[in-house]
């Protein structure tokens, strides 16, 4: 199946990316829905890593790496410290490592990934494919890289990088496709990354699932921790 590239995405509202500020009312709907999310099923011990969003240390997914881990999963974060964006760079590093750990195991793994951690996530399931049993992605910037981010121009100057040539080689990847099961979620209030470029239009087995969350409240959600949960489910 041959997509074009899309062109109707677009950066956040400055409506959405001022709603960031709000992102600390989203640990506090942790303790009201904890009851329900102690309830959630218990995994399998499979394993399962976790990868941070742009310029994100390792800790900030530590709360659902913990929460995972109650439910009998053996949950870690990725181990390269602060997401410093060089995708191309990093996911080699990473899915060297992360087939050693697939090896290790006797099975594939299972990646979760924020923000710019699911464009590392997906390139590592493209590029090292028998290492990763599936790939769970959070408000991540899947159509045009960072064209399409609050952030866009600071990480294309960082970078040294044309944002609309970066977008057709993002779409080049995205087209080759991906043979895992897949699930984006995102939001129509994240104000870092544009909703419409967060979902998948790719590839056929991809579930995409709307939340209402800031793009820096997604890892405490608890939506989405109860929609990861879900999809974890033995």
């Amino acid at each position: 199946m041959v997509i074009d590239q899309p062109d109707y995405c677009r950066r956040p509202s400055l409506f959405s990316t001022l709603r960031e500020i709000g992102t600390p009312l989203e640990v506090t709907r942790l303790a009201r829905y904890s009851n329900q999310l102690m309830k959630a099923p218990r995994g399998d011990k499979r394993p399962i890593v976790l990868l941070p969003g742009f310029q994100s240390p390792e800790i900030a997914l530590q709360p659902l790496s913990a929460y995972l881990n109650y439910l009998g999963y053996s949950a870690s974060t990725w181990g390269f410290g602060v997401n410093t964006g060089k995708v191309d760079e990093l996911t080699l590093k990473f899915g060297e490592k992360l087939a050693r750990q697939a090896d290790e195991a006797g099975e594939p793994i299972t990646l979760i990934g924020w923000s710019l951690g699911g464009v590392i996530a997906r390139e590592t399931a493209r590029l090292f494919e028998n290492s990763v049993r599936e790939v769970i992605t959070m408000g991540t910037p899947l159509i045009g890289g960072p064209k399409y981010t609050s952030v866009g121009s600071v990480f294309a100057r960082q970078n040294g990088i044309d944002l609309d040539e970066f977008e057709k080689e993002v779409h080049r990847r995205n087209s080759i496709g991906l043979t895992q099961p897949l699930t984006c979620i995102y939001s129509k209030s994240d104000g870092i990354v544009g909703w419409t470029a967060a979902i998948d239009v790719y590839n056929p087995q991809a579930r995409n699932v709307e939340v209402d969350s800031t793009h820096f409240g997604l890892g405490v959600n608890p939506k989405v921790w109860t929609i990861v949960a879900e999809t974890l489910v033995p």
